[in-house]
């Protein structure tokens, strides 16, 4: 089957009609139903499946061992998502096995293609958390205590699904399985002009909830003199964020998400929660973008009568791909160009400890996590016999 025609089969699952496009998030329904159909699209294919014990899937063609050539992405999206980010590098994973094999390829190391656990983060908050889990990137007690927007720890979700939540955390033996890791991902801006692109690296990034917490009161009784009011600094919040992103060239800074409680219309709020994706090409630079933005959402909330708390709650310092591999793949796909993302990936979690590439394939939209995100079918198909041959020079 083609990747496209894998997409197809999953256009309706996870398709959310309010936001439009799809919300597909860690361990719910409907990211439970894709998990059950890569398994059976593993089983169609031979391929050995099994899930390690942070929820991450490995299918694997050839006997399961050390020095494995790995591929792979994810299944879950932010909240009306696009049908590409994830699922892609998942469709022409499998795509490729199947080429392959009608090629007669037989390979000489493992392969295995991996599905990661929560990438996006849209449930529990945290990005990349299976990857993150299997590296000892975050600790697992701060991992289960994670909760979503209806208070479901992340230790819930994974025993209500069928896994121990005492034993999620770094497990080096599952990582010392990989020799290498290559995935395929949707481009996510408009920097590509040809069907598929090699990563170079990933720009320094985090996320931070900002907690403003002042006076819940009436809104038609209050006097504009007597209010602590949290939805002020909140808002200029907003504000500071692109202020001090267009103070350092390149860098990016959103607040997408805003929590007010109790969110009545006629109710003062008594606190507000916002989050802040801050994005940088190097570490120095991203946190002095954030600093920037902590010293005015400070000095608004000050003026204000109400309290500040920040809160980091993920953080990944810049990520450079091994560069002598981007050159061997870019090279074995005919000099293919090389680029940067603004995008975070389980395979920038993985290359502080193994080799890793990453292939991107045209965007003609250069819209992504939003509905109108798109490949078109013969891009993605050049996106799979990409990922064939890269699959086969490293396992032959």
């Amino acid at each position: 089957m083609t990747a496209t025609s894998l997409l197809d089969a999953i256009a309706g699952v996870g398709r959310d009609t309010a936001r439009g496009g799809y919300s597909r998030h860690g361990f719910d329904t409907v990211e439970m139903e894709l998990r059950e159909w890569f398994i059976a699209e593993a089983f169609d294919r031979g391929l050995e499946v099994e899930t390690d014990r942070n929820g991450n899937i490995w299918a694997w063609w050839g006997t399961p061992g050390p020095d494995a050539v790995c591929t792979g992405s994810h299944l879950d999206s932010v909240p009306g998502g696009g049908a590409f980010d994830g699922p892609l590098g998942v469709a022409c994973a499998l795509e490729a096995v199947d080429l392959l094999r009608g090629q007669g390829f037989q390979p000489t190391r493992p392969v295995a293609i991996i599905v990661f656990a929560e990438e996006e983060g849209g449930r529990f908050g945290v990005p990349c958390l299976g990857s993150r889990l299997i590296t000892g990137a975050i600790d697992p007690d701060k991992a289960r205590r994670l909760t979503d927007s209806d208070g479901t720890t992340f230790a819930d979700a994974v025993a209500k699904a069928g896994f121990d939540p005492a034993r999620i955390g770094a497990d080096p033996q599952a990582l010392e399985r990989i020799g290498v890791f290559v995935e395929l991902h949707v481009e996510q801006g408009r920097d590509l002009e040809v069907p598929v692109g090699v990563a170079t690296s990933i720009l320094a990034h985090g996320r931070w909830r900002f907690s403003f917490t002042g006076e819940g009161n009436h809104a038609g009784t209050t006097l504009l003199t007597d209010r602590r009011d949290p939805m002020l600094p909140a808002a200029q919040l907003v504000l500071a964020a692109r202020q001090a992103a267009a103070s350092v060239q390149g860098s990016r800074a959103t607040v997408g998400r805003l929590r007010p409680i109790p969110g009545g219309t006629n109710v003062i709020a008594s606190t507000v929660d916002a989050w802040l994706d801050a994005r940088s090409a190097t570490d120095a630079e991203t946190k002095a973008v954030v600093a920037d933005v902590v010293a005015r959402a400070t000095e608004a909330a000050e003026a204000e009568g109400v309290r500040l708390t920040v809160t980091e709650e993920s953080y990944g310092d810049t990520v450079w791909f091994d560069a002598q591999l981007a050159a061997q793949v870019s090279q074995w796909l005919g000099g293919v160009p090389a680029l940067p993302t603004g995008a975070g990936h389980d395979a920038g979690i993985l290359a502080a400890h193994v080799p890793t590439a990453m292939l991107f394939v045209r965007n003609p939209t250069g819209i992504s996590h939003a509905p109108a995100e798109h490949a078109e079918p013969a891009d993605c198909e050049e996106g799979a016999r990409a990922l064939a041959t890269t699959l086969a020079k490293l396992a032959g």
